[in-house]
């Protein structure tokens, strides 16, 4: 029997963007070294100094319109939407009217691109005047209620990205099934099980990014900073194993979410490893994206995961 279609979900669309792009030639000039019937459903994220990004990451400087244009039409080449992250908790009226987030809705306003919603008053004018956008439910509204969940499935949706507290939640997954189609689940959370910051963390970053401030000093509680690894990632009672993946495949689920805006590049090109490529054929890939990294003049700071790569951002 054929393996049921999964389409992947990835992090970075600036940031990430030669990764990514290495990633999807070696996936089309070796198909065969890759997880089965595998597809890129999208990489997410924003462009630097959009004030409707959220999440927890600050996105600084800006982006030109041609530059813009460059790399959306970049990924939609390759049949790849983009999906911006417009998860900002503390937007208001006022801010929908930003001349810079409309610039890059009007650029992406194709009938192929997506975006991530938290705010009702951004997705109702996203709802408006950019139908041609496929909406999904962010995992930033933190909805644990089965009943809210249920409530949110019920919406006008293309996805909702379930919290990762429920990952192994299975009285919630097995009510769920109906819904597994609808449903994308983040696989590799670097953030601690039932975080009891990770609202004042969103909410925060919101501030921030709202007011161009990147010396934002979040207290986490959580310093260990071997577990902002991949291998301790691993250890997280959210993560998603190959096994868990399969598992859930066969119940229906087909779209998954790897992490990685906040993280090093190490972490992201671990989990791509990890995830897409079958076990055996995981060093050729590596050596075939480090190399390509390599002669772009990009470094991977293997010594430190938890640090960020050292190379030129866009």
């Amino acid at each position: 029997m054929e393996q049921e279609t999964t389409y992947w979900h990835l992090p970075g669309i600036c940031y990430f963007g030669m990764i990514n792009h290495i990633l999807f030639d070696a996936m089309k000039k070796h198909p065969g070294m890759f997880r089965d019937n595998c597809k890129i459903g999208s990489v997410y994220g924003t462009f630097p100094g959009a004030i409707w990004n959220g999440g927890r990451n600050i996105i600084d400087g800006f982006s030109s319109k041609g530059e813009t244009e460059r790399v959306i039409r970049s990924y939609n080449a390759s049949k790849i939407p983009v999906r911006f992250t417009w998860t900002n908790v503390l937007l208001k009226d006022v801010h929908v009217y930003d001349a810079y987030c409309n610039m890059i809705m009007n650029v992406g306003n194709n009938g192929m691109n997506q975006v991530l919603v938290n705010s009702p008053v951004l997705e109702e004018y996203i709802r408006k005047n950019y139908p041609d956008y496929k909406i999904i439910s962010s995992t930033t509204k933190r909805i644990l209620s089965t009943d809210k969940l249920l409530d949110e499935l019920n919406k006008d949706y293309f996805l909702v990205v379930l919290d990762y507290d429920l990952n192994h939640d299975e009285k919630v997954i097995e009510k769920l099934l109906p819904y597994a189609d609808k449903i994308e689940i983040l696989v590799n959370e670097t953030c601690q099980a039932h975080c009891p910051q990770r609202v004042n963390h969103y909410r925060e970053i919101s501030k921030h990014q709202l007011e161009f401030d990147t010396r934002i000093q979040f207290p986490c509680t959580d310093h260990d900073p071997d577990k902002r690894t991949f291998k301790g990632c691993m250890k997280r009672p959210s993560f998603m194993s190959n096994e868990d993946v399969d598992a859930y495949v066969k119940k229906g689920f087909k779209n998954f979410k790897i992490v990685g805006r906040g993280e090093g590049m190490a972490f992201y090109l671990d989990s791509l490893l990890y995830y897409l490529v079958k076990p055996d054929n995981r060093d050729f890939i590596r050596r075939y994206i480090t190399d390509m990294l390599g002669k772009m003049g990009v470094v991977i700071q293997r010594e430190n995961e938890a640090k960020r790569a050292s190379f030129p951002r866009r």
